[in-house]
């Protein structure tokens, strides 16, 4: 396992973070996409999710599990897929009409040393959050 720590700032409210995170399901991402809800009690939700392989070659299906936490964060784990194990935690902080939002976790990736998974891991939280951000700022 490796530690990875990242950070960045919306462009918006808190509670609009929250209203597009709620929107999960309708929100897709470059990398992935969430296919289905496979089972929802009070904060917890676990969902199936379409990945494209590293390189771009197909894609396979893992199973996600969110903890939320509101209005702090939520904390996400791979259930399943080539990082089952690993772990993060995302926190969100007001900022007035911007959120800060820090990213937290253990992560493990078949086939990856530590250094090779960090910065693999880096580029994700880069690519989603770069994606997050411009569609918060069409988002109502």
């Amino acid at each position: 396992m490796v530690r990875v720590t990242d950070d960045g700032i919306f462009d918006a409210p808190i509670d609009k973070v929250w209203k597009y995170v709620d929107d999960g399901m309708m929100h897709n991402h470059t990398s992935f996409k969430m296919t289905n809800v496979l089972e929802q009690k009070g904060n917890m939700l676990t969902v199936q999710a379409e990945v494209n392989n590293p390189g771009g070659k197909g894609t396979h299906k893992e199973t996600w599990k969110f903890v939320f936490n509101r209005p702090k964060g939520f904390d996400f784990e791979y259930l399943s897929g080539p990082m089952k194990g690993s772990r993060h935690t995302h926190s969100y902080t007001a900022m007035g009409n911007r959120t800060k939002v820090e990213v937290v976790g253990d992560f493990r990736a078949e086939g990856m040393d530590d250094a090779a998974t960090k910065k693999a891991v880096l580029a994700y939280f880069q690519e989603v959050f770069a994606e997050d951000s411009a569609a918060l700022k069409k988002y109502k």
